[in-house]
């Protein structure tokens, strides 16, 4: 009898399927993947995808994004409840009235939100890739949405620029204990703390380096260190520690419960049933078609 993770394998091949995974979700859904990664690598990703179908394995606006950027392809979520609170955390109000207030201002839209904000933002970024689109950006103003705490570090990268905010956080990374990251590199001296820019201040504060998932698994790869400590969701550890044999990852405890919802029985089932398929608004695909086409040409 076939395992689980076997019928994943074949239904995959059967059905022309490619499945993208977010560094967030469980071990054993990453290991069937064709692609893992963040979200600026998953975005290339699903736009290259030559599959008939691309499940995506991650939360409901990682799907509307895969969906926006292949719009003739069916994408579909093990989970369509998984969703990311952050996402939602900005509005058409705040949007509106701020473009209205503020002269030469551009509207930043972390891809960490819904398809109907990136369809009113000029621009969608990631934590890779956030400062340099920004610092790109003709507009001396900008509104960056939704999340709060990765749009405080670019403003700190980006000077230049005036900043407004949303208000929006993630709850998994802005809410952890800097106190907890105090404790950890006191246990473990000379361990360095890398923390994604999504965490609060205090925690940046304590922190050696700070960066967007995959340039945390950069960092540590080509650092000479032994032992570090990690502050982002608990996920990204099977890829450290995969492609880092020999160190030591600490793992400070963040946990997306939403993120943990894509197991690899919903991953079969998708797949067996067809189920979970995102869609969109055509005319609200279309608008945030146009941000998130601009990130991929700005890199």
């Amino acid at each position: 009898m076939q395992s689980v993770r076997e019928r994943v394998l074949a239904l995959k091949k059967q059905k022309n399927a490619v499945i993208l995974a977010h560094y967030y979700v469980p071990d054993e859904v990453q290991a069937v993947a064709d692609f893992v990664g963040d979200s600026f690598y998953l975005a290339k990703a699903a736009r290259d995808a030559a599959a008939d179908v691309i499940l995506f394995a991650g939360v409901h606006f990682m799907g509307e994004s895969a969906k926006i950027l292949n719009p003739a392809r069916r994408v579909l979520l093990p989970d369509p409840a998984a969703d990311c609170p952050m996402a939602h955390m900005a509005s058409a109000e705040q949007i509106s009235r701020l473009s209205k207030e503020v002269s030469d201002l551009a509207v930043a839209c972390y891809i960490n939100s819904t398809a109907k904000l990136k369809a009113l933002s000029d621009v969608c970024v990631t934590s890779s890739n956030a400062v340099n689109i920004v610092r790109a950006l003709p507009e001396k103003n900008i509104l960056f949405i939704p999340d709060e705490n990765l749009g405080a570090f670019v403003a700190a990268a980006v000077p230049e620029k005036k900043f407004y905010f949303s208000g929006g956080h993630c709850p998994v990374h802005a809410f952890f204990p800097a106190e907890r990251v105090a404790r950890l590199r006191q246990a473990y001296p000379g361990a360095p703390v890398l923390s994604h820019p999504e965490c609060g201040a205090a925690v940046l504060a304590l922190s050696d380096f700070v960066g967007s998932t995959a340039e945390i698994i950069a960092f540590a790869e080509r650092s000479e260190g032994k032992s570090f400590i990690v502050c982002t969701e608990s996920g990204v550890l099977f890829q450290l520690r995969r492609r880092c044999p020999g160190k030591t990852f600490i793992d400070a405890g963040m946990v997306c419960a939403d993120m943990k919802k894509i197991t690899l029985e919903k991953v079969l089932r998708t797949l067996e049933e067809g189920s979970g398929e995102v869609i969109l608004d055509e005319e609200e695909a279309k608008g945030a078609y146009r941000p998130l086409a601009r990130m991929l040409a700005l890199g």
